[in-house]
Parts: structure tokens; C-alpha cells; sequence
């Protein structure tokens, strides 16, 4: 289980990472602005634009990462980690209004294009500020799997957007300057606006995945399935499983079903051992796990969501006395 100090020092990186973000923001805004300056180019106007949402997405999600860390509360008896889905669908909703924006300043160019000027310049200033959310993009991805922080990785794949936005716009302001085809850049804007809104819809379903509990992915499942493998035979079984993820934590539940005759102690000590076992091989995971008699049919009635009790077993339950 993880320690309050790796949980501090694991903050502190992400947090060191999403400042470095927005400083990558705020650096490819002027450079690009300044490129618009200079050529006067809807393609170049449109990246810019794109890089403000990038920094409006990072300074939120320096804001859900401290939220995110707070520790589980009476409120929140299951930690707060789920602040990392509403990171991406925020980035999802900036990035299909950076795409609206795009297609909106492309279409009007369309309709009324005119030449570009100091192109060699201002696509020099665009690829330098490509090649910083380049770096970052890399940087923010690899981490964001490494820490299992959905907002390091959002972030990350939208600076990559940026990048192939970037690298689009530089293509169709070059193609228009070379061959006097001044409908080239709003094309190639256009183009790039549907790109954009592909990464969106993604990010979106991230969001929307986790608001639905969606279980853990199919290499998750696996190594739970291992390690529950190994604890069962003939006598000792689990059913019930269900997994979910809330940000960077696994949640798990399984039923233990164990002999009717075994002691309390045994059937605990048993339970207790698959729960170390699965936190062990599966990094950031809350395990919870509940005994039941293996002989007892009704140890079988509660494997769905809704369990199905049987009306024998309710009239049973009913002449109980309460004192």
C-alpha cells in the first residue's frame, strides 16, 4: 500500500509536470500570435487559438490534480480521484471549441481569401514552437501511463493535437504561399478542425467511461484473474467479481467461498492474504472481499448486482427474533 510520502512525492511530480505544461502553453501562445502577426495566415490564427485552450486545460488540470490527492473524507468515503474525469471532459469540451473556432475562421477565409505576407518567417516561428509542445507532449504521455493519471495523459495527447494541428498549418501556408492558392490555408485549417474533433470525441469517451464505472481493461483483469488463480481449488472459490476505475485507483470486490466447518480466524487470514496479494500485483487498488459458506446454496445468489434471494430463505430471516 502506498504511503503517505510516496502519495505526497507522487502528487508533487504530477504537479511539477502540469506547471510544466503551462509553461509550454504560455510560450507557444506568444510564438504563434506572433506568427499570425507576420503572415496574417487563418491557418497560423487558428493554431494560436488552439494553444490558449491548451493553457486554460493545463492551469484546470493543475487544479484537479490537488483536488484529486485529497484524502477520502466522511463525504467522500472513496477518495476524490474521479476529479480526473472531469479534467477530461473538460479538455474534450476546449478542444471540440478550438475546432468550432478553427472551422469558423477557415470558412470565412474561404469565402474571402486573401494573400499571406513574411511566410518564411512566421512558419520558422511555428515549427519552434512545435518542436516545445513536441517535447512536452512526450514527456506529459509517457508519465501520465507511468502515474495511471488520466489528466497528465489528457493533457499530453492534446499538445500532441497541437503538434499535428501545427505541422497541418504549416503544410497548407506553405502550399498556398508556393503556388498563389490562397484557399489552400482555410482548406488545411478545415482539415485540421476534424482532426481536432476525433482527439475530443476520444477524450470524451475517457470521461464519459469512467462516470459509468467501466470495469478495469482486459490487462488489469488479467493479473486479477491470475492472482485469485493461485488461491483457488476444490474447496476455496470466488465469484462476484467487479472491478472499476476511479482515476489512478482500482477498486475490486470478490466473494471467498470457503468450507461451512473452517474458523472465522482461517476463513479471515485466507481473505486477508488474496486482498495483499491483489494491492501487490495491481498498483493503486482498493480490495474489498466478502466470505461466504461454499455448501450453502444461497452463497450463490448474490453473484449479480441485485441479489436474488429465495423466498425460503426471506421467511427464514423474518422469524429471526430482532433483540
Amino acid at each position: 500500500m502506498a504511503t503517505a510520502a510516496g502519495k505526497d512525492a507522487t502528487r508533487a511530480r504530477l504537479t511539477r509536470l502540469v506547471r510544466l505544461s503551462i509553461g509550454a502553453a504560455l510560450a507557444t501562445i506568444t510564438l504563434k500570435t506572433l506568427a499570425w502577426l507576420l503572415t496574417g495566415s487563418v491557418g497560423l490564427l487558428s493554431d494560436a487559438a488552439e494553444s490558449l485552450v491548451n493553457l486554460v486545460a493545463a492551469v484546470f488540470a493543475l487544479v484537479v490534480i490537488q483536488w484529486a490527492a485529497r484524502p477520502a473524507d466522511e463525504e467522500h468515503a472513496y477518495g476524490h480521484e474521479k476529479a480526473d474525469y472531469l479534467s477530461a471532459g473538460v479538455e474534450g469540451a476546449l478542444i471540440l471549441l478550438a475546432a468550432a473556432v478553427i472551422a469558423y475562421s477557415a470558412i470565412g477565409r474561404l469565402i474571402n481569401p486573401h494573400g499571406l505576407s513574411d511566410v518564411g518567417v512566421g512558419l520558422g516561428v511555428s515549427v519552434a514552437a512545435s518542436l516545445i509542445n513536441f517535447g512536452v507532449a512526450r514527456i506529459l504521455i509517457a508519465e501520465g501511463k507511468r502515474y495511471r493519471s488520466l489528466v497528465l495523459e489528457a493533457d499530453g495527447r492534446h499538445l500532441m493535437t497541437d503538434v499535428w494541428t501545427s505541422a497541418g498549418v504549416v503544410v497548407g501556408v506553405a502550399g498556398a504561399a508556393l503556388t498563389g492558392w490562397d484557399r489552400l490555408d482555410p482548406i488545411v485549417a478545415l482539415a485540421v478542425a476534424g482532426n481536432i474533433v476525433a482527439t475530443g470525441i476520444s477524450l470524451f469517451r475517457g470521461f464519459t467511461g469512467g462516470l459509468l464505472d467501466r470495469a478495469l481493461p482486459p490487462e488489469e483483469l488479467a493479473i486479477v484473474d491470475e492472482v485469485l488463480e493461485r488461491f483457488a481449488r476444490s474447496d476455496v472459490q470466488f465469484h462476484a467479481l467487479r472491478t472499476r476505475r476511479a482515476g489512478r485507483r482500482a477498486f475490486v470486490s470478490v466473494h471467498v467461498l470457503v468450507p461451512g466447518q473452517w474458523s472465522v480466524k482461517r476463513g479471515h487470514d485466507l481473505a486477508e492474504l488474496v486482498e495483499a496479494e491483489l494491492r501487490a500485483a495491481l498498483l493503486h487498488a482498493t480490495v474489498f472481499t466478502h466470505l461466504e459458506p461454499i455448501e450453502d446454496p444461497t452463497s450463490f445468489q448474490d453473484t449479480e448486482l441485485d441479489r436474488a434471494e429465495s423466498p425460503s430463505r426471506v421467511s427464514d430471516l423474518s422469524r429471526r427474533p430482532s433483540g
